[in-house]
Order: C-alpha cells, then sequence, then structure tokens
C-alpha cells in the first residue's frame, strides 16, 4: 500500500513538472536519500520521493475487529491500521537555481492540492478514500536533526504529512458460521 501512495504522487507531480515546464521525462523519482556510501541515491537533476518517518494514527484507532457476512459466513478482519507518513521531497540539482526552482513547484503543488480523493484522481489506489497533505514545519534544530539521521549534507527539500493511509491485510483472521436460531426461555424456571 505504501509503495503505491509513493507511486501516485510521483506520477502526479511528474505530469504537474511536465505541463508547467515542459521538461520530458519524469525529474521526480522514488528514492533513497542517500547510498550507503554516503553519495547521494538521488539521480543529478532529480527530486527524490522518500518516506522519513511512519506514525499510526492513534485517534482513530479501531479496536475492535470488523465482522461482515460473505457467502453464508460471518467473516472477521482486524481492524485497519492507519498511518501518517511523512515523506521528503529532495531536489538533487547541478545548479541550486534550479534545485529552488523544482522544489518551488512541488509546494505549489500541493498548496493547490490538499486533499486527493478517487472522486478526483481515477488513479488513486482503489484500497485508499483520500489522502490529505500537510507541509511540516522543521525549525533549524529538526532540520539538522533529519539531515544528520539520513547521513548527507543537506539538499532543498520540503517534508510533507499524508494523514490516514489505511492499510488493512485481507486475509480473514476468522470465519464463523452464521447464527441460525436464537433460544430464549422467559420465566422463573
Amino acid at each position: 500500500m505504501l509503495d503505491s501512495v509513493l507511486k501516485f504522487f510521483s506520477v502526479e507531480l511528474n505530469a504537474y513538472l511536465q505541463a508547467q515546464t515542459g521538461i520530458l521525462g519524469d525529474p521526480v523519482e522514488l528514492s533513497a536519500i542517500v547510498k550507503e556510501d554516503g553519495k547521494y541515491a538521488i539521480k543529478d537533476d532529480h527530486i527524490g520521493v522518500s518516506i522519513i518517518n511512519l506514525e499510526e494514527e492513534s485517534a482513530t484507532r479501531e479496536q475492535l475487529p470488523q465482522v461482515t457476512y460473505q457467502d453464508g459466513q460471518h467473516v472477521v478482519l482486524e481492524p485497519p491500521l492507519k498511518l501518517n507518513v511523512d515523506l521528503m521531497f529532495a531536489a538533487h540539482y547541478t545548479h541550486y537555481d534550479q534545485a529552488i526552482k523544482y522544489l518551488s513547484h512541488v509546494l505549489t503543488f500541493f498548496q493547490a492540492r490538499r486533499v486527493f480523493t478517487r472522486e478526483r484522481y481515477a488513479s488513486l489506489d482503489s484500497k485508499l478514500e483520500r489522502l490529505v497533505v500537510e507541509l511540516q514545519r522543521l525549525d533549524y534544530e529538526q532540520l539538522n536533526q533529519v539531515w544528520a539521521f539520513i547521513g548527507a549534507k543537506q539538499l532543498p527539500s520540503a517534508v510533507y504529512r499524508i494523514r490516514l493511509v489505511c492499510m488493512q491485510e485481507e486475509q480473514q483472521s476468522d470465519v464463523r458460521p452464521p447464527v441460525l436460531n436464537i433460544h430464549a426461555r422467559v420465566g422463573g424456571s
């Protein structure tokens, strides 16, 4: 599910950048920020999209399994896992002014599109109801910590939180026969 969310944003952002700049090819790629040897994993003159944090949305966590009736059986599915995903968009360009130009396009793309739904975006995975996007405000210390834990020198970048990526195992955790009869007795004996 996470891969389909990242691919969705990459495809949409690439289409937007091609329309805005006339660039050929796809400047946005799913990528780690840094390789194991400490060099940038993002190709030159590209914007890398990488997950930098995941957290469960505990405020909307469901506690009870979901029970549905399918093919004459009560089917039990564990509650869905609702995640907030922090994505970093890092611009790795030879010329700094180009990095800023393309990062600005990323910012305006998300500024105009804060909510992504299947009604508006047919390419959104059918298992996702909607995605809400928020620009994260990092102070100097937080920004320094993020780049230190990534293990690289800072690039022009922005961090967005994608709210409520809902993941659920489709395999049933339990199948129960249906309740066919209910017997009740009223009285003292």
